[in-house]
């Protein structure tokens, strides 16, 4: 909604009786998301009144995202691939 100049009005709603299973979700969500608690409940809201319907889930590596695990096991398999054939680029 637009006020005269035509800024933004933003509108606050309280939300009552929200099930404990349904605030722990939320909860994880928002943190696994890095987001604020409102921040996602008004995303969820916007996307489930769009017009252009929900938005598709994003199907990244995000969750990967600076996650490393040294692995011997693989360090080794992979140390094949560091050789550099000397005849081979002759």
């Amino acid at each position: 909604m637009k006020s005269r100049n035509g800024a933004t009005k933003e509108k606050q709603y309280t939300v009552r009786a929200i099930p404990a299973r349904v605030d722990r979700e939320l909860r994880k969500r928002a943190d696994r998301e890095k987001k604020s608690l409102n921040s996602l409940i008004v995303e969820i809201i916007s996307a489930s009144v769009s017009s252009e319907g929900p938005r598709p889930r994003r199907r990244d590596m995000r969750k990967f995202s600076g996650i490393w695990a040294d692995d011997p096991e693989f360090d080794r398999a992979m140390e094949e691939f560091e050789r550099i054939d000397e005849e081979m680029w002759r």
